[in-house]
């Protein structure tokens, strides 16, 4: 797996423990960096709707989040299940972990096949097998109920790590797009860059002419320690969405995706010819700076470890420098890390293709 070599530490101050609304007033009280190449200005995300213009698509996630996290015993040890993803065989991808006093987990190691698992309600998980040859932190697992989200509902809570302050309410962890599925499936982490919207910015933006075009991709769970790539995931892109992004690409307009999910949903569905088409089933791309992007323009994220594969997305939307230059800035202005953190706009640089233009992007 390739990383990035970009210089990044993010001292423990600037990881962000607590949702915005309860350090601020709401939110979409984070502040908003925007580059467009290697020119990085700052904003409040309030200020989203200046930074996009009419013929815009901005597609989003529409995945909830589930309360993935559920106490279990296993070999007489007390563990934190974290269920990621339900398999086309009903089984679920899991993660035992080991629970921490703090209240978060770390990682537990030494796990193996055919360890069962009691859960609460008299439930009981079976693991059955890795689902990497060379790896045994996510497991395919079997329970004794088809009703998994059922018993996610009742015992469940959201999935934290060590930087948070405390458990949050589910509701903090759904974005103003989540959708219930038909069984009951979603995403074991958020799909984050979407969290700052609220009902007020997407009424603003509709009114300013930018479209929004859903998708859906389930997100599993991530390693917290290890930074791996993306598993494989659950995506569907509609007819409707892959009509509305072709029109606007063809009409001029620019293609920004919320969050790397959205990205990996809408290039997974996109062919060599960069038409995007309606799809769905298990996706595995990996978006590197050498695959690079076929619809994408533009991407609005999180800030990431300089460990995370999300990084060499970036940079094959924008390009080493341009990412350079804004987590230079982004550590220079005490821009706050992860899922309740700041967010990040990339936007094309416009007057690369027009040297003597000076619109800014516009």
């Amino acid at each position: 797996m390739m990383t990035t070599d970009i210089a990044v530490q993010v001292p423990e101050e600037l990881l962000a423990s607590v949702p915005a609304e309860v350090r601020g007033s709401g939110r979409d009280d984070v502040r908003l960096l925007v580059s467009r190449g290697t020119e990085v200005t700052h904003h409040a995300f309030r200020e989203l709707a200046g930074q996009l213009r009419a013929g815009d698509v901005l597609v989003v996630n529409t995945s909830a989040t589930m309360p993935s996290a559920v106490d279990g015993t296993a070999d007489g040890e007390p563990v934190v299940v974290h269920f990621s993803t339900l398999g086309p065989d009903g089984r679920w991808a899991v993660e035992l972990r080991t629970p921490e006093p703090s209240g978060s987990t770390s990682r537990r190691t030494g796990t193996r096949a055919w360890t069962a698992v009691a859960l609460p309600g008299g439930h009981r998980l079976v693991l059955e097998e890795a689902l990497s040859a060379d790896g045994d932190r996510l497991w395919w697992a079997r329970t004794d109920t088809s009703d998994v989200p059922g018993l996610l509902r009742r015992y469940g809570r959201p999935i934290r790590y060590s930087y948070t302050a405390g458990d949050q309410p589910l509701s903090a962890y759904q974005t103003v797009f989540a959708l219930p599925t038909a069984d009951g499936a979603g995403s074991a982490e958020m799909p984050s860059a979407a969290r700052p919207f609220t009902v007020e910015l997407v009424a603003e933006l509709v009114r300013r002419g930018v479209q929004f075009a859903p998708i859906t991709l389930h997100t599993g769970v991530a390693s917290a320690e290890a930074h791996e790539p993306p598993y494989p995931e659950r995506f569907e892109v509609s007819e409707a969405t892959a009509w509305l992004v072709n029109a606007a690409r063809a009409g001029g307009g620019r293609i920004v995706a919320v969050g790397t999910t959205a990205v990996r949903a809408l290039e997974s569905a996109a062919g060599p010819d960069g038409v995007v088409r309606a799809a769905s089933g298990w996706t595995d791309l990996v978006v590197t700076p050498g695959r690079g992007v076929r619809v994408v323009d533009g991407l609005l994220t999180g800030l990431h470890e300089p460990e995370a594969s999300h990084l060499l997305m970036l940079e094959a939307i924008a390009g080493r420098a341009a990412i350079g230059a804004a987590y230079t800035e982004a550590l220079a202005g005490l821009y706050l890390w992860h899922e309740f953190g700041d967010v990040h706009l990339i936007l094309p640089d416009d007057n690369r293709h027009s040297p003597n233009c000076s619109c800014n992007g516009w």
